[in-house]
This record gives structure tokens, C-alpha cells and sequence, in this order.
């Protein structure tokens, strides 16, 4: 099948006006492989025929949804970064300082990375999942992976060994290069289109979260701005052709979330100087505040608003969804903006509280809302 990189004017920011965050909804079939082979046994010949079945048909479905732009539902992966940490040499896995709540006041504990030996790319993390896409889809490959901030901020201070990296700069300086190369590798693929997934940022604009990390000893503000130079490093050598999206998250694990607030208080900061084409913006719920901090988006950046939940069946009207974007449209330029869904619909392999049905319903709304609010 012909695959083409560029499916899109390269001047045009966002890219597309209906995009979506990467993950999508695992068939039982490949939910019950995970559970059987687990992350040893992924190179088992009967779970890769699994998993390419399941591509084929995901691929299928976000064609039929009408998108130009198409992953793999990150079907490779058990979880949005778990592939990514067994691919790299260093990582071990501890209890995360942060939890994940409901609007009830559940909370589930979950995990972190911690670097307890020198970083190091001993195999392409993503080749794979960009190799089989390109050949069972005519539209743009996307591939997703874990902004760096993933690998340091769950664990506060103690993100490693301090006799391997006694200072975040030191880690940041590694893992940054694995970026790179991981990057290079994909774009002699002919990958034109990678999107990094940077939740810690979204976190820091929650005060409950950086009144946690200050009294860790750490100031959120240069947390930022280290962050800020670890996704700019990570994607130095990136082609002029590459796009680079940056998805900011609040966490999404079967419906729950992980920090709330707008995002106000990073967004001159962070959408100044990130190096990136384009953000792709959770806008679902009131927990994300309003579309005031679109202003500091620069000229030549766009965004793509999240105003379709993943979290939730219930389907949004296109109503809703053309009076919300004309508000978005008040603090930047209509021109520069698109629509999709906030998050992934499983950033695990057990996926959040819809159907298939549910999630096509959803993917095909955002398609439709673009071409009535970009004819």
C-alpha cells in the first residue's frame, strides 16, 4: 500500500484538523493475549499475529472514521511508556509519588521509572510499530511516545541513583540523546510525524500538585523550564519536515486523571519555547480552565483542542463542539486550530469505560465537526 509521509500542506499549523492522541481501544483478543504472554513473551509468533490482526482493523477504523492521520492504537505496547522503559537499558520500576483520583475521591496508586544504571538505547523503541503502520495505511503514520519528563517527575527527587546521575541535568543529558537518536532512526524510515505525550507539565499546573512537589524541595517552575529544554534537546536533530506535536495530559488511566487546573500558569513559558509545530490540548472537562492561555501560542504553532472525551460514552453534540471552538477562536486564530478527542482511549491495555462503537462514534464526530467548522 502507498504511504504517504506528508499528507498535508507542511505550513499548515495544526497539521490536521481532526487528529487524535494515539491509543485506541484493544480488541478482547489482544487484551487476552497481553494478560497471556505479558511483556517477556511479546515475540512470540502467535501474539505478533495477534497484534498485527488487531492493527489492520484499528487502521481500518480510523480510515473509515474519515482521519488522515493514523497510529497503531499503540497495540505493541501495554502501556503509553512501558515499552519505551524496557527498550532502554537503566530503567527499574518503583511506587509513583502521585496517584490517580475519580471525581469521587478514589484514588489508584500506580508506578514510576527510576534510572538505577547509565541510560542507554540498546534497541529501537518505535521502528517496529512505524515499520508495520506504514505498509497497512494511505495516510499519514503517526507515531506517539512518552515526553523525558515521564522518566523523572513521578518519583519527585528521587529519580535515580545519585551515584549514576547526581543531578537531573546529568539524566537529562542521556536520555535526551536516546530521543535523538530514536528520532533519526524514524525519520530515515520516513516517518514525518512524531508526538511526544508530556504529562508532568500538565501536573504543575495544578497547585495541590506543585504545592506537593515544593515541599519535595523541588521548584516547579525550574521543573518547567527543565522539561522545556528536555523535550527541545530530545528533538534537536529532528528533520525541518518532521512534525513534532506535544500532547499535555493530566493523566488517563479507565477514566481517572491525575492533576486538574488550567493551564495559565505554564503557557507563556511553554508554548514560547518549545520547539514543536503544534499541541494537541486536553479541553474535555472544566478541570483543564479556559481558552484564555491560547494567546501565548506563537505565530506559526497551532493547536489541536481535546473537546472530545475518552473518558466517558457519552457522545458530545457538534453544537457544543463549534460554540466551544468559536471560544477558543476569541485568544488565537481560528486558522490555527483543529479538533480531536483529550487523550488516548487506553493509554493501558485495559482500556477506559467505552465500546468500540463508543469510540468510532467519537472518532467520526471530530471528523465530521472539522469539515462544518473548517469547510
Amino acid at each position: 500500500m502507498q504511504f504517504s509521509p506528508m499528507a498535508t500542506t507542511p505550513q499548515q499549523r495544526p497539521p490536521f484538523r481532526a487528529d487524535h492522541v494515539g491509543s485506541l481501544l484493544r480488541p478482547k483478543e489482544l487484551r487476552e493475549a497481553f494478560r497471556k504472554y505479558g511483556s517477556e513473551g511479546q515475540a512470540a509468533p502467535e501474539f505478533l499475529e495477534i497484534q498485527e490482526r488487531a492493527i489492520r482493523d484499528v487502521v481500518k477504523l480510523q480510515e473509515e472514521a474519515g482521519l488522515k492521520v493514523a497510529t497503531d492504537g499503540e497495540f505493541r505496547r501495554s502501556s503509553y511508556w512501558g515499552r519505551f522503559v524496557e527498550r532502554c537499558q537503566g530503567f527499574i520500576i518503583k511506587p509513583a509519588v502521585f496517584k490517580f483520583r475519580d471525581d469521587h475521591g478514589h484514588e489508584v496508586d500506580f508506578t514510576a521509572t527510576y534510572a538505577n544504571a547509565k541510560l542507554n538505547r540498546t534497541q529501537p523503541l518505535a521502528m517496529d510499530e512505524f515499520e508495520y503502520l506504514r505498509t497497512v495505511t494511505k495516510v499519514t503514520g503517526k507515531i506517539t511516545m512518552p515526553a523525558p519528563s515521564t522518566m523523572h517527575f513521578y518519583r519527585c527527587t528521587d529519580f535515580a541513583d545519585s551515584a549514576v546521575y547526581p543531578d537531573a541535568e546529568m539524566f537529562f543529558a542521556d536520555l535526551s540523546g536516546i530521543y535523538r537518536d530514536e528520532i533519526a532512526d524514524l525519520a530515515k524510515a520516513g516517518c514525518r510525524y512524531v508526538q511526544l505525550d508530556e504529562v508532568a507539565v500538565a501536573m504543575l499546573c495544578d497547585p495541590s500538585i506543585r504545592d506537593k512537589v515544593a515541599s519535595a524541595g523541588q521548584d516547579p517552575d525550574k521543573l518547567v523550564d527543565l522539561y522545556i529544554k528536555a523535550i527541545n534537546d530530545a528533538v534537536a536533530q529532528a528533520p525541518a519536515d518532521m512534525l513534532v506535536g506535544i500532547h499535555m495530559c493530566r493523566g488517563n488511566f479507565r477514566g481517572r486523571y491525575l492533576s486538574e487546573g488550567g493551564y495559565e500558569s505554564v503557557a507563556e513559558r511553554f508554548f514560547k519555547n518549545c520547539n514543536v509545530t503544534h499541541f494537541l490540548l486536553e479541553y474535555d472537562t472544566a478541570r483543564a480552565g479556559d481558552f484564555k492561555p491560547l494567546r501565548f501560542v506563537p505565530k506559526g504553532k497551532g493547536v489541536v483542542l481535546g473537546l472530545v472525551s475518552t473518558k466517558t460514552p457519552v457522545l458530545e453534540t457538534m453544537d457544543d463542539l463549534k460554540r466551544r471552538t468559536g471560544e477558543a477562536a476569541k485568544f488565537i486564530e481560528l486558522d490555527r486550530l483543529g479538533i480531536g478527542p483529550q487523550c488516548g482511549f487506553a493509554s493501558t491495555a485495559a482500556g477506559n469505560p467505552l465500546s468500540e462503537a463508543e469510540e468510532r462514534a467519537k472518532l467520526r464526530l471530530v471528523v465530521e465537526a472539522s469539515h462544518d467548522i473548517w469547510p
